[in-house]
């Protein structure tokens, strides 16, 4: 008879543990929730209000980035640039575009062979990126964040 009375007594007192609800802290959810994240990717790419009537995600990155190159191309073009020998560079802009839509250049990849003939080509670009429209920066889950991108753009003067 002990030995059934303690056996009920035991399932009993395990069994209310069965029962008992653990408490889900936010913190934990959100930190959860956070590790899921291709942080690599985004909902939406930064856009300039010309791309807006792009539909795929695609098009919109590719209209993105030929409006900068257009933009500095244009800039480009205007410019009295003489130089000895010919250039031909694709130099790499690597960009950021912060959450409010900020444009910086982080960093250039220029050749030093167009450095020689074009001194102030960083400075020419910089500036050429500074008449860009306003930029609408890039969604992830509903929020606006800072991205990175590579911008080539291509310098040929004969």
């Amino acid at each position: 008879m002990n030995r059934i009375v303690f056996l009920l007594i035991f399932l009993f007192a395990t069994s209310c543990n069965y029962f008992e609800k653990k408490k889900v802290y936010p913190e934990d959810l959100l930190e959860e929730e956070l590790q899921t994240f291709n942080w690599n990717e985004v909902d939406t790419y930064p856009t300039f209000s010309n791309c807006d009537s792009m539909t795929s995600k695609e098009d919109n990155k590719i209209c993105f980035q030929n409006t900068l190159i257009n933009g500095v191309n244009e800039f480009l073009a205007q410019q009295n640039i003489v130089v000895s020998n010919d250039v031909f560079d694709t130099i790499r802009l690597h960009i950021i575009i912060d959450k409010q839509g900020l444009l910086e250049v982080e960093s250039m990849k220029i050749h030093s062979e167009t450095v020689q003939e074009i001194p102030h080509i960083d400075s020419l670009l910089r500036q050429s990126l500074k008449s860009v429209p306003k930029i609408f920066p890039a969604i992830k889950r509903g929020q606006q964040v800072t991205t990175t991108f590579e911008l080539p753009v291509i310098v040929r003067i004969n």
